[in-house]
């Protein structure tokens, strides 16, 4: 049977918060807020409900047909580059352009500006520099799922019942526990 290799890039607890230059890592969840770490100094600092944060695992990028994810998007820039760093924020526009074009072929133009390419070149090799680029490749065959599936349902079910079951039988046992002792005295 084939097997379907799916590859993702796992960006998850990465954030951009407007007004601060560079990426962030969430450290932890305050009751106003959260503790975030910078990418580039590693300095920690509180940010506030009322800050516009955005998660990179959110964001997408306008093509053509659908919008492409932006994990999706930097899995296509690390297989391209080798897993090395791609090319310099600082490069004038229409390099960028052009490389952002080889990377995903039907990206909007009209819609994709170049600050947006340059953030996403930026973001790419901070990242990479601070080695939380991590691809994960899932290996699954079609009808090994389904049957995992049928299998999984039966199991679970019968687990709720062995809990409900055990739940009953101590609340019948306290009961009786407390029927005895009343009966005593």
């Amino acid at each position: 049977m084939p097997k379907i290799i799916t590859k993702t890039m796992d960006i998850k607890g990465i954030i951009s918060i407007a007004g601060k230059p560079g990426l962030h890592k969430v450290i932890s969840q305050t009751k106003n807020g959260l503790i975030a770490e910078s990418l580039i100094d590693n300095k920690r600092f509180p940010v506030y409900s009322n800050q516009q944060i955005s998660a990179l695992e959110d964001i997408s990028i306008y093509t053509y047909e659908d919008d492409v994810l932006l994990s999706e998007v930097f899995l296509k820039i690390y297989e391209m580059e080798d897993g090395k760093e791609t090319i310099n924020h600082k490069s004038s526009a229409n390099d960028l352009s052009a490389h952002l074009e080889k990377v995903l072929p039907n990206f909007d133009k009209e819609r994709v500006y170049a600050s947006d390419i340059k953030k996403i070149m930026q973001w790419y090799n901070l990242l990479h520099k601070n080695n939380l680029l991590k691809v994960e490749v899932n290996e699954k065959t079609p009808s090994s799922e389904d049957e995992d599936k049928e299998v999984e349902k039966p199991a679970s079910k019968k687990k709720a019942t062995t809990k409900k079951a055990s739940a009953t039988k101590k609340a019948t046992s306290d009961k009786e526990k407390t029927t005895a002792t009343k009966k005593k005295k």
